[in-house]
């Protein structure tokens, strides 16, 4: 049988009882009119059981676009049909062409009907990533133990003027938020307090709640998570954006070590600024306990202040401000870990600081669980 449409031509033959023969011709370029991929389709459903599609080009005079649109539907009709297609007959540049189109992956989606990945799996891969992701984090860490190291023996390679703008970064201007956080979480302390002590007439203990819970521990705990959600979510972006813009890799190929250039000074600014807010959020949480106590319980400002000093001891003081170097070193290594793990794309720069804020979070409350526990074994 054979089919003509202007310059082309196309002609079927039955070699073999399960083989049909496609023979192309003419001009196939784009802008002339094609033999339709249906009368394929007819041809096989015709007659005996198809097995097997060849092809077979040798009066075809030039090709295009035209002819890869043609083969690629046939391909598909046969694919649907379970039918063997041979491209030996084909061009070879029309093979390569197919070839890349084919390799493309085909994007999954959540139809109904589609089997999805069995439980079982799941949990496997999942264990998996988890393996992974906690072998890189000890990496992470190694790398930036040698850092440090080398930073003491005075090796580390970093700019000074970036160390000084993170701590600006990390100190100065994260005081506004630390003031207007620390402030409520004292007010509502003192005010949840007040609620049960004013039961009792012992209103003047709401000044030993408040003082004693934000200098131990809620002070370091907020400025923590303040911080996690604040300057490790931009460590993360700017390494990220960094990663995508092939920067790294930049600093790498010059013999820079991004662990001393980039994360070191991160680290340590952020180190060092953390005791500091968290004596800051301290003071302004122990306000908010004061406008508590003489706005709503009568009390003087004298007495308030009183009975914080005999209810707060410096083992609370310096317990609060070891929970706070501890978190600042966790919340600097979770955001310029998740910013060195980025991919290559503007969406994984936003997972990352994403997963940098969840990571900085969960380990400010596994760290501060941990040293509550050792603090209470040790009785301090």
């Amino acid at each position: 049988m054979k089919i003509e449409s202007g310059q082309n031509e196309m002609s079927f033959s039955r070699p073999k009882e399960d083989t049909l023969l496609v023979r192309l011709a003419g001009d196939w370029r784009i802008g002339g009119r094609f033999p339709s991929a249906d009368d394929v389709q007819k041809q096989i459903d015709s007659g005996p059981r198809i097995q097997r599609v060849v092809f077979s080009t040798d009066g075809l005079t030039d090709w295009g676009s035209g002819l890869l649109t043609f083969l690629i539907k046939v391909i598909h009709q046969c694919r649907q049909e379970k039918i063997i297609v041979e491209k030996t007959g084909l061009p070879e540049g029309a093979v390569k062409l197919i070839k890349l189109a084919s390799a493309v992956p085909v994007k999954k989606t959540s139809q109904r009907g589609e089997i999805s990945e069995p439980f079982l799996s799941r949990i496997g891969r999942n264990a998996i990533a988890l393996t992974h992701s906690v072998a890189e984090g000890l990496d992470f860490i190694g790398e930036a133990i040698v850092a440090l190291m080398r930073l003491l023996k005075g090796k580390a390679r970093f700019r000074r003027s970036d160390f000084t703008l993170t701590i600006q970064q990390c100190g100065v201007q994260a005081l506004p938020i630390v003031s207007l956080i620390s402030l409520l979480v004292g007010l509502i302390l003192a005010f949840v307090g007040a609620v049960q002590l004013m039961m009792f007439g012992a209103q003047i203990y709401v000044a030993s709640l408040v003082g004693i819970a934000m200098v131990r521990v809620m002070g370091a705990i907020m400025t923590g998570i303040i911080m996690a959600g604040r300057t490790g979510a931009a460590f993360a972006a700017q390494l990220g954006t960094m990663q995508v813009n092939e920067e790294i890799d930049a600093l790498k190929t010059l013999g820079i070590s991004p662990m001393e250039f980039l994360v070191l000074p991160r680290m340590l600014a952020l180190t060092l600024m953390m005791p500091l807010l968290c004596l800051y959020a301290d003071l302004m949480g122990i306000l908010g306990g004061l406008i508590v106590g003489v706005g709503m319980l009568d009390l003087s400002a004298v007495e308030y202040f009183n009975q914080t000093k005999a209810s707060v001891t410096l083992n609370h003081f310096w317990i609060g401000l070891f929970h706070s170097a501890v978190f600042g070193v966790l919340v600097a290594l979770a955001g310029c870990l998740r910013g060195l793990q980025c991919g290559r794309s503007a969406s994984a720069v936003g997972d990352a600081a994403t997963s940098a804020v969840v990571t900085g979070i969960v380990s400010i409350i596994v760290a501060t669980a941990i040293i509550t526990i050792i603090c209470n074994v040790l009785g301090v």
